[in-house]
């Protein structure tokens, strides 16, 4: 009696230790978040840290409303390097750009990341954590309250499974731009290469492209999956798995289900995008330039020129707000280019040579195509080309005036003419400004695209297809 006693002890203790925290699912059709499924759907556990999906929304939320900038450098506090594995390895007083910290946050889970990038937007983690509780509100993550930006176990710091599957759907269509993250097996995070922790997943499951993991002792493990197949997107949600193979057994469970289930076609019903809150202190103490209507516009003085051919370099238009190497771009302009833009001079300017040179036939490559409807908000000026069923992108960055994009366009295709020769410049209207974007390329050539900027320390991020 004993012994059998003993045996049911050891083979069963084990297992309820590690099934001790309480499960709970959720089966969501993204295109119309409509619940296939649910289990203890509103009860309210641990995150882990499905809690960095938040993290990460929030920071693409500040990067989009220009807030804070991809490429700001972040110093790392002792707050952010002593946050406990899994981590970057930080060090206080470090500094890191904040691509590298959504990388390190998104793909490996990082928890010094993650706290680093909730104190590079709030000023503290306390107040990020209430900025993210106030979003989740707002998305109606109704019975969800943060303490922190990493997900560790902490008082208070709890969620359920449905408003993670509400998060994770707004992950997928507010911010489509950078949902690719979360399927990159490995990243360069600037310190080290990190892998991704749902890579097993990704892997295993057909279609699977995210999204997030997350484990402590009380939470178990847990995992928010996003899977798309035949133009049906399925989220499936699931804590309190007693380990990582049986938790991706039952996830992939989940979403077979959600597949069964969907209907073949749907309209597509794309969540509210919650309204943007910016930091109430962030301009405590800094000079704030306020962009005003410009009531008068003055005639620009004309440059007076000499005998003899124009220079090259004043073709090249100062534009403060992205770096470009001079010589590059004059060894571009003066190769691809040569005599191939006309500048228009007033009459009393010209010299007595100039007047007989006859301006060369722009190439029909460099013809521009202006949008015909000049007050609709969508507004771009792209170059035509033949692209095909390219649809990545590429954007080199935001600007107050739609001149300065274009300008900018055409400097960074002939200095990268090898790597964007065919591909369209457009400038899109947005609220806050002008983006100005390489459309039509192929991942690939995004990709190499974006790194040879990247060697030049020029700004640029990949776009992916929405």
């Amino acid at each position: 009696m004993y012994v059998i006693s003993a045996m049911f002890t050891v083979l069963v203790g084990p297992w309820t230790a590690l099934n001790s925290a309480p499960y709970a699912a959720v089966v969501m059709d993204a295109r119309t978040g409509k619940i296939y499924h649910s289990r203890n759907a509103d009860t309210r556990l641990h995150p882990a840290s499905l809690t960095k999906m938040m993290t990460l929304y929030v920071a693409f939320q500040a990067i989009e409303q220009s807030e804070i900038s991809l490429d700001s450098y972040v110093t790392v506090s002792r707050n952010a390097s002593s946050e406990p594995p899994s981590k970057l390895w930080l060090k206080t007083g470090q500094k890191i750009q904040l691509r590298y910290l959504i990388r390190a946050a998104s793909i490996k889970s990082a928890n010094d990341a993650a706290t680093a990038i909730g104190e590079a937007i709030a000023g503290s983690e306390v107040e990020f954590a209430k900025r993210m509780t106030r979003t989740a509100r707002a998305m109606g993550m109704d019975r969800t309250t943060f303490k922190n930006a990493h997900g560790l176990t902490q008082s208070g710091h709890l969620s359920t499974a449905r408003d993670m599957t509400i998060l994770g759907r707004h992950i997928i269509y507010d911010y489509p731009q950078y949902y690719n993250l979360f399927s990159r097996r490995s990243a360069d995070a600037k310190v080290r290469q990190v892998n991704n922790t749902n890579r097993r997943f990704l892997g295993a499951y057909k279609g699977a492209d995210g999204i997030k993991t997350g484990y402590t002792r009380a939470a178990g493990f847990n995992l928010v999956a996003s899977a798309e197949r035949g133009g049906e997107r399925i989220i499936a949600t699931m804590f309190g798995g007693s380990s990582t193979p049986a938790r991706n057994a039952r996830v992939a469970q989940l979403l077979d289900m959600g597949f069964k289930r969907a209907p073949s076609s749907a309209k597509l019903q794309r969540p509210r995008i919650p309204p943007y809150e910016r930091n109430k202190n962030e301009h405590k103490g800094k000079t704030v330039r306020l962009m005003t209507a410009v009531k008068r516009s003055l005639r620009p003085k004309i440059r007076p020129f000499g005998s003899g051919p124009v220079p090259a370099e004043l073709l090249i238009a100062a534009a403060p707000e992205v770096q470009i190497q001079p010589d590059d771009i004059l060894a571009a302009l003066q190769s691809a280019t040569s005599g191939a833009v006309v500048v228009q001079l007033a009459e009393s300017t010209y010299a007595p040579g100039m007047a007989r040179i006859s301006p060369r036939v722009r190439p029909p490559r460099l013809s521009f195509v202006a949008d015909p409807v000049a007050e609709q908000p969508t507004e771009s000026v792209a170059r035509r080309s033949k692209s095909g069923s390219r649809t990545w992108a590429i954007n080199i960055g935001k600007f107050n005036f739609r001149h300065q994009a274009e300008r900018v366009l055409l400097r960074m295709a002939l200095a990268e003419m090898s790597t964007l020769d065919g591909a369209d410049r457009t400038v899109k209207a947005r609220a806050t400004g002008y983006d100005a974007l390489f459309t039509g390329l192929t991942q690939d050539s995004a990709d190499l695209a974006c790194r040879r900027l990247h060697a030049q320390q020029l700004s640029c991020f990949m776009v992916a297809p929405s």
